[in-house]
């Protein structure tokens, strides 16, 4: 009989790994934008048999060129990964996309925040959404990296609906 209920011992998400085309360039989007702190460098790794296939789920000749971990606000851990992959899909996926993600932020001030990251030059979707139902007192808004990772923005200061009444609606 397989085992039911959740993972035993689960408490957190530990890091959230991305892959980029160019870690450099990355470094300064979670550096200089972000305010991430770099922590430390691992790589080359590459294998002369299928443990790439094997661990990893990539083509057994691919080299993880470089990766750098990165910690956001003394918790966030990004592990940033640049790789040589044959047949590497270099378009991300869409939010709808099978696969599709983002990455969500928390900002105190989402309108200072939304006019840093346009003085900066990067692409931000739309304006800022104010949600409803259980998100009530929540505000949003997406915006991408260079390499065109999706992010959210997301600002709740006073809380939302479901954290002051614990009921969906």
């Amino acid at each position: 009989m397989p085992p039911t209920g959740p993972i035993p011992g689960l408490t957190r998400v530990d890091h959230i790994g991305l892959t980029v085309p160019d870690l450099d360039e990355a470094h300064t989007f979670f550096v200089d934008l972000l305010g991430c702190e770099p922590m430390y460098d691992l790589g080359p790794f590459a294998h002369d048999d299928d443990w790439m296939t094997r661990q990893l789920g990539v083509a057994a000749d691919t080299v993880m060129r470089r990766l750098r971990f990165f910690r956001l606000g003394g918790q966030a851990i990004f592990e940033v990964f640049e790789y040589d992959a044959r047949a590497q899909a270099t378009t991300p996926p869409l939010n709808s996309d099978v696969g599709g993600h983002h990455v969500a932020l928390y900002v105190d001030d989402l309108d200072a925040a939304v006019a840093h990251l346009r003085a900066a030059g990067v692409e931000v979707l739309g304006e800022p959404v104010s949600s409803s139902g259980p998100s009530a007192g929540q505000r949003w808004i997406y915006f991408r990296a260079p390499w065109g990772l999706q992010l959210e923005l997301v600002s709740y200061p006073h809380g939302k609906a479901y954290d002051r009444t614990g009921e969906a609606h």
